[in-house]
């Protein structure tokens, strides 16, 4: 088995996210055998990575290992979430989580270099170009002139945070509004369960940071929902910076309710079709968390549940 200090590659833990993908849609149960040359040509890759990827699901006990009788799967994958949660993250998710903790900590200038981040973090200069790698392909950062790197702008200071809200009025209602929007109903219906889940606990162990998890995802489904590949891309792209430490604002547990609420009543009227509405409630929210003022509902904008014009 792999190393307990030694991290996994990306590249195996994506695998094993195939792999399980590849035993779900063959309908895999608890027991059955997983041939690792059989693996290896339905996922186009050699043997070699594929024992690195069953290892790796052994490990968190998804897949079991027997000596002359090689690799059978051990969960339900019925019972599974769609994606691995709980592996183990790469040396290089690490080393990309580190460079943006500093980064929001203004320990890192706006431009940096591989050189330069490799004697910071005290690692090899491959793994910091695989960090930087992953960081560009979410959008975070690009390539700059040389042999440079620079951070995309954040929205982490008050002006910057105004403009983001701007740029989200301006495209989020009309993706709403375009035709061909559609809902992911199965993520819709997941999220609503775990805004609903959050909202039934007392404010004594209220969980901020899952409310601004499920936030994010909120507005990502709306992003995700958009017929306009561009304007999905363009929010897409935007709801990756607000992910950056230091891009979220504190706010009370009273607006964090409130918002959730909000949300729901969204996601009301966009699954009854009823999309002007739901445009129109979802620029009211995006209002009044611009304004963070908890008490903004009953001053000058009503409450969104007060707006909400029922059939009949």
């Amino acid at each position: 088995m792999q190393a307990a200090d030694k991290k996994p590659r990306t590249s195996h833990i994506d695998l094993a996210q195939r792999i399980l993908d590849v035993a779900r849609a063959g309908g895999f149960e608890p027991g059955a055998r997983l041939p690792e040359q059989q693996i290896a040509s339905l996922c186009n890759v050699s043997r070699t990575p594929v024992r690195a990827a069953l290892r790796l699901l052994a490990e968190q006990g998804l897949v079991g290992w027997v000596q002359d009788d090689g690799f059978r799967l051990a969960a339900d994958l019925s019972t599974l979430s769609g994606s691995l949660t709980d592996l183990p993250s790469a040396e290089e998710d690490d080393l990309a989580a580190a460079i943006l903790r500093d980064r929001a900590a203004r320990r890192l200038d706006g431009t940096v270099t591989a050189a330069a981040l490799a004697r910071r973090y005290s690692t090899q200069r491959t793994t910091v170009l695989k960090a930087l790698t992953r960081l560009s392909e979410e959008g975070l950062i690009e390539r700059a002139p040389g042999q440079s790197w620079m951070f995309r702008p954040a929205p982490d200071s008050p002006e910057a945070i105004a403009e983001s809200y701007d740029f989200r009025l301006a495209l989020e209602p009309t993706a709403i509004l375009a035709p061909g929007f559609r809902l992911d109903g199965a993520k819709a219906s997941a999220l609503r369960q775990a805004m609903e889940a959050l909202l039934a606990a007392p404010d004594s162990t209220f969980d901020m940071r899952e409310c601004q998890r499920l936030d994010r995802e909120f507005h990502a489904l709306i992003a995700a929902g958009a017929a306009n590949r561009f304007v999905a891309d363009a929010l897409a792209a935007h709801h990756r910076l607000r992910q950056l430490p230091g891009a979220t604002p504190g706010v009370s547990v009273f607006r964090l309710r409130q918002s959730t609420r909000e949300h729901l009543a969204i996601l009301d009227q966009i699954e009854s079709r009823q999309y002007e509405v739901a445009a129109d409630l979802l620029k009211v929210h995006l209002r009044l968390s611009r304004s963070q003022r908890p008490h903004a509902a009953n001053r000058g904008a009503p409450a969104l549940t007060a707006m909400i014009r029922r059939p009949g």
